[in-house]
C-alpha cells in the first residue's frame, strides 16, 4: 500500500522588484491608478474607429448630457458674468478706466472663466452622472449580461458617453460664454446707459480670433477628460452598492482636478505659440 502524502505545495508568488518597496503606498497607487486609466483611453481609441457604430446612442447621450446640462450651465454663467462685472465696476472707476469694463469682462470669460467654470459644472454633474450610472450597472451585473448577449458593453456604454461630452462640453461652453455675456450686459444697464449694440461692440472690438480659439480647444479636452474619468470610474466600480456612491464622487474629485491640469497645460502652450 502507498501512503499518501499530506504535503500540500502552496503556489509560488512572485516577488516584487525592489525598487518598487522603495515607493510609497499612496504614489504606488496613484501610479497605477493613472496606468489603468490610460489603458482605458487607449482602449476607448482602439474601439472608437471599428465598427459597429453606435450612432443612435450616441444621439442620445448627446441629448442626455448637452440638452439637459444647458439650464444648469446658462444660470450658472448668467451669474458669473453679473457678478463679474458688478464687482470690477468699482476698482475700474477708481482709475477712471470704466470704459473699458465691457472688453475686460468679454476677455476675461471668453479666454478662461468661461470654459473653466463650464468643465467644473460639466465635471460636477456630468461625471457623477456617468459613474453612478455605469457603477449601477457594473453592480448589477448589467454589463456582464451585455456580454453574454454578443453586445459590445465597451463600445456601447463607455465610447458613446466619452464622444457624447467630447463634443457638448465646447458647444456649452459657447452657449456658456454669450449667456455670461448678456449677464454682464445687464450688470453694466444698471449703472449706465450703454446700448446693446455698443456694449458688444466694445467686447468685440477687443477680443480676436486668437482669443476664442485656445479656448475652444481647450474645451474639447474638457470634454474627453471627463467623459473618460466617469466612464472609467463607472465601469471599474467594485464593493457592491457601496462602491457605486465612492465612483460618482471620484469622478468629480478627479474630473475637476483634471480640468485644472488641462488648463495649466493649455495656458502654456498658448504662451508659447504667442497667442497670449
Amino acid at each position: 500500500m502507498e501512503e499518501k502524502s499530506d504535503i500540500t505545495i502552496s503556489p509560488v508568488k512572485k516577488s516584487e522588484p525592489a525598487w518598487v518597496t522603495v515607493i510609497p503606498n499612496g504614489l504606488r497607487g496613484f501610479l497605477n491608478e493613472a496606468g489603468e486609466t490610460t489603458r482605458f483611453a487607449l482602449r476607448f481609441f482602439r474601439e472608437v474607429f471599428f465598427p459597429p457604430y453606435e450612432l443612435r446612442e450616441v444621439v442620445h447621450q448627446c441629448y442626455e448630457i448637452g440638452y439637459r446640462s444647458l439650464t444648469l450651465v446658462g444660470l450658472t454663467a448668467f451669474i458669473i458674468g453679473l457678478v463679474l462685472t458688478l464687482q470690477s465696476r468699482p476698482t475700474l472707476s477708481k482709475f477712471g478706466a470704466e470704459s473699458w469694463l465691457p472688453a475686460m469682462v468679454g476677455i476675461s470669460i471668453i479666454r478662461e472663466i468661461g470654459p473653466v467654470i463650464v468643465a467644473l459644472i460639466c465635471a460636477g454633474k456630468i461625471g457623477s452622472s456617468i459613474g453612478a450610472e455605469l457603477g449601477s450597472m457594473k453592480v448589477t451585473e448589467q454589463i456582464d449580461a451585455m456580454e453574454v448577449s454578443g453586445t459590445n458593453p465597451f463600445k456601447y456604454i463607455v465610447v458613446s458617453r466619452i464622444i457624447a461630452t467630447t463634443f457638448m462640453v465646447p458647444i456649452l461652453t459657447i452657449m456658456g460664454d454669450a449667456i455670461a455675456l448678456c449677464g454682464s450686459f445687464l450688470a453694466v444697464r444698471i449703472k449706465s446707459s450703454v446700448s446693446f449694440t455698443l456694449f458688444f461692440d466694445q467686447v468685440f472690438g477687443a477680443t480676436d480670433f486668437s482669443d476664442f480659439l485656445p479656448a475652444f480647444l481647450k474645451s474639447f479636452f474638457f470634454g474627453f477628460a471627463i467623459g473618460l474619468i466617469g466612464c472609467y470610474k463607472g465601469y471599474n466600480s467594485k464593493k457592491g452598492t457601496e462602491g457605486v456612491g465612492e465612483s460618482a464622487n471620484s469622478a468629480v474629485v478627479v474630473s475637476s482636478l483634471l480640468v485644472f491640469v488641462i488648463d495649466l497645460i493649455a495656458v502654456q502652450i498658448t504662451e508659447f505659440f504667442g497667442y497670449i
